[in-house]
Formats: structure tokens, sequence, C-alpha cells
């Protein structure tokens, strides 16, 4: 597998988006609104999706309001979760992987950036991945939060309380977009300049 990185990577525009969601909708029905939203505004873009394949959930809401409108999807879920139904039989493209660490794989190659939606233990581990990832410069890509309803205002507010204690880089705090409107995180991410630092140590 091709790996990405931060020399090679250049900012020329973006045609996929990797969004990780929730396989639940949440008790609030707002949040389903907000992924109909974050689609509205990537089919305005002319930009596809790429997700985990799911047709439960928030994966299910987002997949189906970008296929209503014509745009391509790239599903990627492994075979375990192929076997019990839950694939979205409608993707333009539906890989199928052996493992989840496949499927994460795949969909960080194939996204030119990222946007965490409301979620839950999955889309936390795929989010800290991309962080990671970006930090040691296996990749160089824009990633955003999605704010929606302020779910991850308690988040961030962790997060700032880890740099500010000398465990996680300011830089990589400023990197990451947050935001709750769909056209400001695409701004943002269009205007992403990669940044890597050879630091280790937070002083």
């Amino acid at each position: 597998m091709e790996i990405f990185t931060f020399e090679k990577f250049k900012n020329t525009g973006m045609k996929k988006i990797t969004v990780y969601c929730g396989s639940n909708k949440g008790k609030n029905p707002e949040y389903a609104q907000g992924a109909k939203e974050l689609a509205q505004e990537m089919i305005k873009r002319n930009l596809s999706l790429v997700y985990g394949a799911g047709n439960v959930g928030l994966m299910g809401v987002i997949a189906d309001e970008m296929l209503k409108a014509g745009r391509d999807v790239i599903g990627i879920i492994p075979q375990k979760l192929v076997d019990i139904e839950v694939a979205h039989r409608g993707c333009t493209e539906l890989i199928v992987v052996e493992t989840m660490r496949d499927r994460k794989w795949l969909m960080a190659e194939k996204g030119d950036g990222f946007i965490a939606m409301p979620g839950g233990i999955g889309t936390f581990e795929e989010l800290f991945e991309i962080m990671t990832l970006n930090q040691l410069a296996y990749i160089s890509k824009p990633l955003a939060l999605y704010n929606y309803n302020g779910y991850y205002d308690k988040l961030i507010g962790f997060l700032e309380h880890s740099a500010a204690e000398g465990f996680l880089h300011q830089a990589q705090m400023d990197l990451l977009i947050v935001s709750s409107d769909p056209g400001e995180i695409f701004d943002r991410m269009l205007a992403f300049e990669p940044k890597h630092s050879e630091k280790w140590e937070v002083k």
C-alpha cells in the first residue's frame, strides 16, 4: 500500500472526503439533520464521499443524501460487517476488506481530507489515528471536527487541557479544524497548509 508522506503532499484541491461518523443516529434527531447539511455542502462543492460503508446510523444518513444527488459514494467495510448485513449495497463502489485495520488504512489513503462527525468509540479512534499520522508525517491532510450541536465541546476542552499540561503539541491543536458550519469546514480545509515538527518533547 502506498504511503502518503509530508514531502509529497500538495494541497491542489479536494475531490474525495473521508467522513467518520456513528453507526447510531444519536438520541437527538438534530444529528441526522447535521449529517444531511454536511452532505449538501459536499454536493454543492462536487465532492465524493469515502466512508465506512454502513447502512445504519449517521453513516447511512450521509450516504443516502449523497447518493440521492447522484454523487459518488465509496464505501469500505470488513467482511465481518458485510456478514451481519450492515453494508450499504447502494454505494457507487463497495470495497470489502479483511480487517478493520485494512479499512482504516484504505480510508486514509483514498481521502483528500477528513471530517469526524458525531460518533462513538470507532469515530474517536479514527480521529486520533489521523491526528497521529499527521503528526508523524505519514500523511499531511486536513482534518476537521464537525462540532454539530456542540457534540465535541468537552473533547476539545480535554485536548486543550492535554496541550496545557505538556502532553500534546499546540501545533497539533492549531491544525485541527473545528466548526459546526460545513461551509467553513471546507473553506478551511482548502486553505490547509501542512506543518510538521521534528521536536518530540513538548516544552
